[in-house]
């Protein structure tokens, strides 16, 4: 499904404030102190992202009925989400995109891509605990993260307890 030319407008205004909002949201966290993680690792191509996009939402879209319907409008027409579930308890909205071709891995409208899937994935390391897909070649390491491997590695864990907190607390280079 290709984008005609006034969804691809309504795409490029979505984006712009999608990117104003990112910015400003940044910036903000860096004057606070900077970001929890940094990203490592590449892009593997295995396209888990583009098959199931999950969006947060605030409370009022999730639970006021008219709000999340019109985003729900919105992620369809705009940028061809299907919803298919969600997550009460993170509020999350997931979604099935009609432009990811399974067979090719490839988005036929990647030009025309909308800002969070531009963003992914450091998008998720503004969150408390990132979570990559288990197939996914990024990854998220916590600052300092030597400071706390040496930290661990000074304790008596059993080596099976030890990986299990490196690996929970985002702490793998």
């Amino acid at each position: 499904m290709k984008d005609g030319l006034l969804r691809r407008v309504l795409k490029r205004i979505a984006r712009a404030c999608y990117a104003f909002d990112l910015r400003v949201t940044r910036w903000l966290r860096r004057e606070r102190g900077g970001p929890r993680y940094r990203l490592a690792g590449a892009c593997n191509g295995c396209g888990r992202c583009c098959e199931t996009p999950v969006i947060p939402v605030s409370a009022p879209v999730f639970h006021v009925r008219t709000l999340r319907r019109l985003v729900l409008a919105w992620h369809r027409w705009v940028n061809g989400f299907e919803p298919v579930g969600e997550d009460r308890r993170m509020r999350l909205l997931v979604f099935r995109c009609t432009h990811y071709d399974p067979v090719s891995r490839q988005c036929d409208a990647y030009d025309s891509r909308p800002g969070m899937c531009r963003d992914y994935p450091r998008n998720l390391l503004d969150s408390p605990l990132p979570e990559f897909f288990p197939e996914c070649g990024y990854r998220a390491v916590q600052r300092g993260a030597e400071g706390f491997r040496e930290a661990l590695a000074r304790t008596d864990l059993p080596p099976e307890k030890l990986a299990e907190l490196t690996r929970k607390l985002h702490l793998d280079e």
